[in-house]
């Protein structure tokens, strides 16, 4: 009886005291992922994918409204600089091209006209003056003589005033003339020169209006190839309205949308990688387009070497986007658990007891492989990283 109770108070001591006392599962090892923590590399990126795109477009809009009457290049045909693409028709355009041009002819003869109009007015101008000079080149000698056989009593007094009076007129009215003539030819001149100026622009009007009908007739303004919408003959086209584009081949940019989350760590310089036809390929990000839409801004990557052979527009890459700097780390593989979890604890095996134990740990970054581990688990760990939504609130599970 005393060694029974002995017994029995030294279990009850055991129990309270050194048993352990926290809550365990039996788990079947088949239903569970572990993996290995270890240290290495922790490149810090993530997987975007993203669509080929011309390095460079000339997009082609209609300049005038019309009806299709001919299509010269269908889309994907190569074409250089000056082919016709398009030949459009517009009645109405060409009425009112017409009535444009003649309406402009009239205003350019009306010019003209005025400007006649002032030369032959100089002319008049210039002919009185030399009349009048005449007159004075007749009538001074005469007053001179007059004036010296008066001096003589020759001639009556009269006679003598009616040569001067004449004379004195004549002076005067040149004088008073040509004043006229300086002002009209200073304001000749200033009036010539507007009515040039205005025939000049009268002029580039007219061979503005003469060549509208010329974009009737679409032609390619750079070399590439043609990417037009589904047109065909009969089609009306308005003005502005853009059909088409033509991409410059010989460059390629990758048109990538990015998830807003990483916004703020997205900027221009950053590399990418991917991989095609069995080789890969870099990318660096050259332009950042701040518009979010959908949950999702846009980055154009350009290559930074050569550009594979044989890609197309609108192929699909996935590339591998870094974030940051690579460097060396504890590295835990990603698994369900981070979502039952909030990557604060884990389950760590123990292989001598069979068990799998609850521990803290904090974490870092992530990329699509691995968590960067910053305090609670060492290299050569292993740790349950399938989900832990069956476990309930067990601390201790016995794998079987």
């Amino acid at each position: 009886m005393i060694t029974g109770g002995v017994l029995l108070v030294s279990f009850v001591v055991y129990q309270l005291v050194f048993a352990d006392s926290r809550s365990t599962m039996n788990v079947n090892m088949e239903r569970v992922t572990i993996a290995t923590v270890k240290t290495g590399e922790f490149t810090d990126y993530i997987p975007v994918s993203g669509s080929i795109e011309p390095g460079e477009v000339f997009f082609l809009d209609a300049l005038e409204r019309g009806n299709i009457q001919q299509i010269v290049r269908e889309s994907g045909a190569m074409v250089k600089a000056g082919d016709t693409i398009l030949i459009l028709n517009n009645s109405n355009l060409q009425l009112e091209v017409m009535e444009r041009e003649a309406s402009l002819y009239f205003q350019i003869n009306n010019l003209r006209q005025v400007r006649l109009q002032l030369d032959q007015n100089d002319l008049n101008q210039q002919g009185q003056l030399a009349e009048i000079d005449y007159q004075i080149s007749l009538l001074k000698p005469q007053y001179e003589r007059f004036r010296d056989l008066h001096s003589k009593k020759l001639i009556s007094d009269r006679e003598l005033e009616e040569v001067r009076e004449q004379y004195d007129y004549n002076v005067k009215r040149r004088a008073l003339t040509y004043e006229a003539y300086r002002s009209d030819s200073i304001s000749r001149v200033s009036q010539k020169r507007q009515l040039q100026e205005s025939e000049n622009r009268m002029n580039q009007s007219l061979f503005g209006v003469g060549h509208i009908l010329d974009n009737l007739v679409v032609r390619a303004p750079i070399t590439g190839q043609l990417s037009t919408e589904q047109i065909e003959v009969g089609q009306s086209i308005s003005a502005g309205q853009r059909y088409g584009q033509i991409d410059i081949l010989d460059k390629f940019k990758v048109r990538v949308p990015i998830d807003e989350l990483y916004l703020p760590r997205v900027y221009t310089g950053l590399k990418g990688t991917f991989s095609i036809a069995g080789g890969s390929y870099e990318l660096e990000i050259a332009k950042i387009y701040p518009n979010v839409t959908g949950g999702r801004f846009e980055v154009d990557m350009i290559f930074t070497d050569e550009v594979p052979s044989g890609i197309r527009r609108g192929q699909t890459v996935r590339i591998r986007l870094e974030l940051g700097e690579s460097e060396q780390a504890v590295l835990l593989p990603t698994g369900g658990f981070y979502k039952d979890t909030g990557g604060n604890w884990v389950f760590v095996v123990n292989q001598q007891s069979g068990k799998a134990e609850r521990r803290d740990i904090r974490l870092g970054r992530k990329n699509p492989e691995f968590y960067e581990v910053i305090d609670g688990l060492s290299e050569g760990e292993k740790v349950i990283v399938s989900g832990y939504e069956n476990f309930g609130k067990n601390e201790v599970l016995n794998l079987k």
